[in-house]
């Protein structure tokens, strides 16, 4: 596989201009992405950002007494490091990965660079921001008004949307970190799935069966997410359909 088709396994990078896509496949490297991998940390001044292919990556905001929640997912749908072109250099939030794959590192320097060059990325960068801020907003009233069925449902079609199967590796216990809420919790919410038909759970891994099904019984945060990002990306990759 050619370095730009390969880059093409990440929309943004995908929706670039050829010459574009040509230039950062100079510089840009593939790196793996291990499960519990931590890109940056609260407070670091970011050097790179990442562009997934098929792994997966939570920004998470840690509170003083450890407890922690996650505010948003990223994938194939995006980039990782959103602060280099905010103008911040680094952030509040932790990002960790937490489904193994692999990325695109591109050095902050060279980001910049192109940024100067021509304006397409950073416009493209930029609409993407906006479409996750979308998405941790309704994280956020998600978290606070719907129940962890429903918030379980919304968080399998997110990361559902940023994998290129419908496959997921990730034990209850690490989705009841990322949901703020209780182990037990997600062990319920899961069974009741499980036993619509809906998702199979053995041993960390988690195949979706039905995915209309699993759209039906989530809230409507799901719905916002993805209407707002097929706005501002109406050349998105097709999703997997169970």
């Amino acid at each position: 596989m050619s370095p730009i088709v390969a880059h093409q396994q990440n929309r943004l990078l995908a929706a670039l201009p050829a010459d574009v896509q040509a230039r950062l496949a100079l510089r840009m490297k593939r790196v793996d992405m291990p499960l519990g991998r931590v890109l940056y940390e609260s407070g670091d001044t970011l050097l790179h950002i990442y562009f997934p292919t098929e792994s997966i990556v939570s920004l998470i905001y840690e509170m003083e007494n450890g407890s922690s929640a996650e505010i948003s997912v990223v994938g194939n749908d995006g980039v990782i490091g959103i602060a280099l072109f905010m103008g911040g250099e680094s952030t509040p939030s932790r990002a960790i990965v937490r489904s193994a794959g692999h990325a695109y590192e591109l050095p902050a320097e060279d980001l910049k660079r192109e940024f100067k060059r021509h304006e397409e990325l950073h416009n493209l960068v930029l609409r993407y921001t906006q479409s996750l801020l979308t998405q941790m907003a309704q994280t956020a009233v998600c978290n606070r008004h719907h129940s962890i069925d429903q918030q379980l449902c919304r968080w399998l079609l997110l990361s559902l949307d940023r994998l290129p199967s419908d496959h997921l590796v990730m034990t209850q216990e690490l989705i009841a970190n990322m949901l703020g809420v209780r182990r037990e919790g997600v062990t319920e919410a899961a069974g009741k799935l499980q036993k619509l038909g809906v998702i199979e759970y053995a041993r960390g891994q988690i195949k979706v069966l039905n995915r209309p099904k699993l759209e039906k019984l989530s809230c409507e945060c799901y719905a916002a997410v993805r209407s707002e990002t097929d706005r501002l990306f109406p050349y998105s990759l097709p999703r997997y359909r169970a």
